[in-house]
C-alpha cells in the first residue's frame, strides 16, 4: 500500500510526464508535446505548470478516485432512456436530444444520449467512410511510431530451417530491430516486441497489418456489436494494457517503409548470413545483435526533433504479466481446470474463474484475484471400473421340470384306460 510519499503512477501518466518534463527541458516545443499526447496547447502548460510547482505528482489528477462533479444523475438517465424508449424509438440522438429538451424540457447533449442509447442497446455505432489516402510524412519524434511485420523467406537459402523474420522500423529514424522465429504467431510476436521495450522502450503506437496475429477476426454476435465490444487479439489486447496505440494498415502499401525494408534485408542480410555460413536459428539470432548497430549506424536518419518519445518501463512493472496469452477458465467442483485438451488440479483455494497465462518462454502461471495458485498437471486420469454385466435372465428363469414331472407326460397317460380304449374305435 503506498504511503504519502509514495506515488503508483500508470504507464499513461509516466508517458505524460515523460513528455512533459522534455518540454520543460527545452527538448521539444509545448506544441510538439500537444500532438504527441493528443492534448490541447493550453491543457499542456497547465501541466508543465503543475510539473513545476508539485514535480511528478503534477500529472496525476487530483479527482482521481472522487466522482464528476458534473456528472448527470443516474435518476436523470432512466428518466431519459425510458422516455426515448416509449416515444422516440426511431429518432436519432441528435434529434432526440433537440425533443427531449423541446418537449420535456430535459437538456443533455446528443453525445452523452449516443452513449447511452449504445450502452442500452437502443443504438448501434455506424462505421464511417475510409478516408482518401495519401502521402504520409515522417512522425517527427524517435518512438512516436514504430511499423511492425514478420517476412517469411528462405533466409538460410537451405543451409537451415525457412524462418520468418519479425521486425520494426521507426517511422522518425528508420532505425530497426528483429529477431528470427520459427513462424508467425502471437507468441513470437510478444516475445520479439519485450526484445524492444527491453532495448529501446515502450513506443507511443506501433503500426500494423491485418494479419489474424494482430487483428482480431472473429466476429462479433448481434449482442456485441451493440453493446459496443471490441473483439481483440491477445497481441491487440496486451499492447492496450501497455497504453500503446494500434493502428492497423489497410494495404501494405500503406507501411511502406517496413515492406521496403524486408526488400533491403533479403538482399543485404541473407548475404551477410551466407558469408558467415549460418545454418541455425540461434546462430541468425546471435549474428543479428551484432548486425543490427551497424545496419543502424549506417541507415539511420536525423528526426525532426531530438527527443525520445519512447518510456522506459519501471521497476515495478512486470512485462511478462502483460506480453502473455491469457485464457479464461471457470473451475470446476473438483478444483480442476482443463486447457487445450489437457487437466490441470488446482492446489490452492481461489475464486470461481481463473485467468491462464502462458508466457513466452513455456511457463504457465494460474491467476485468481491477482494471485498465482499453486498447480499441477493431471498427467494420468483414474481409470473407470468396468463391471461386467450380469445376465439377470439366470436368476429369473423358471426352474426346469424334471423327466417324470407330470407336464412331460402323454396326454394318453392322463385318460383312464376304458376312455382310452374307446377313442381308439
Amino acid at each position: 500500500m503506498a504511503g504519502r510519499d509514495m506515488m503508483v503512477m500508470s504507464i499513461r501518466e509516466i508517458r505524460r510526464l515523460k513528455a512533459v518534463q522534455s518540454a520543460i527541458d527545452g527538448h521539444v516545443t509545448q506544441k510538439m508535446t500537444a500532438t504527441m499526447l493528443g492534448l490541447s496547447e493550453r491543457q499542456v502548460r497547465r501541466l508543465v505548470r503543475d510539473v513545476r510547482e508539485q514535480g511528478d505528482r503534477g500529472v496525476i489528477h487530483a479527482l482521481r478516485g472522487l466522482s464528476s462533479n458534473r456528472r448527470i444523475a443516474e435518476e436523470t438517465r432512466d428518466v431519459v432512456l425510458s422516455l426515448y424508449r416509449e416515444r422516440y424509438p426511431d429518432f436519432g440522438p441528435t434529434l432526440a436530444t433537440e425533443k427531449l429538451w423541446e418537449c420535456d424540457g430535459i437538456k443533455i447533449s446528443d453525445e452523452t444520449l449516443r452513449r447511452w442509447l449504445i450502452e442500452a442497446g437502443f443504438w448501434k455505432k455506424r462505421r464511417k467512410r475510409s478516408c482518401f489516402r495519401q502521402w504520409r510524412p515522417r512522425r517527427e519524434c524517435f518512438g512516436h511510431m514504430v511499423q511492425m511485420d514478420g517476412s517469411h523467406h528462405d533466409w538460410l537459402e537451405g543451409r537451415g530451417p525457412r524462418l520468418v523474420l519479425m521486425a520494426y522500423i521507426d517511422d522518425a529514424t528508420n532505425t530497426i530491430y528483429g529477431r528470427f522465429y520459427d513462424y508467425e504467431g502471437t507468441m513470437p510476436a510478444m516475445d520479439s516486441f519485450s526484445g524492444y521495450i527491453r532495448k529501446y522502450g515502450l513506443p507511443m503506437s506501433v503500426y500494423l497489418d491485418r494479419h489474424t496475429t494482430y487483428k482480431s477476426s472473429k466476429k462479433l454476435t448481434e449482442w456485441e456489436a451493440v453493446a459496443g465490444i471490441e473483439s481483440l487479439s491477445q497481441f491487440e489486447r496486451a499492447l492496450k494494457e501497455l497504453g500503446v496505440e494500434v493502428i492497423h494498415a489497410r494495404s501494405p502499401q500503406a507501411k511502406g517503409r517496413i515492406e521496403r525494408l524486408f526488400g533491403v534485408l533479403q538482399d543485404r542480410l541473407v548475404k551477410e548470413m551466407r558469408l558467415e555460413g549460418i545454418t541455425t536459428k540461434e546462430e541468425a539470432n546471435a549474428f543479428l545483435e551484432e548486425y543490427l548497430p551497424r545496419y543502424n549506424e549506417r541507415f539511420v536518419v536525423c528526426p525532426a526533433h531530438e527527443a525520445d518519445a519512447h518510456v522506459k518501463v519501471p521497476l515495478h512493472v512486470d512485462l511478462d504479466r502483460y506480453l502473455c496469452i491469457k485464457t479464461k477458465r471457470s473451475i470446476g467442483k473438483d478444483n480442476t481446470i482443463a486447457l487445450d485438451g489437457r487437466l490441470y488440479q488446482i492446489q490452492e483455494q481461489g475464486g470461481k474463474k481463473v485467468v491462464v497465462e502462458e508466457r513466452p518462454d513455456g511457463s504457465m502461471l494460474i491467476v485468481s484475484n491477482n494471485t498465482s495458485l499453486k498447480y499441477k498437471e493431471i498427467t494420468e486420469r483414474p481409470k473407470k471400473v468396468v463391471v461386467p454385466k450380469v445376465d439377470t435372465r439366470e436368476f429369473n428363469r423358471p426352474p426346469k421340470p424334471s423327466k417324470d414331472h407330470p407336464w412331460k407326460r402323454s396326454w394318453k397317460d392322463w385318460m383312464p384306460t376304458h376312455q382310452h380304449k374307446a377313442s381308439t374305435y
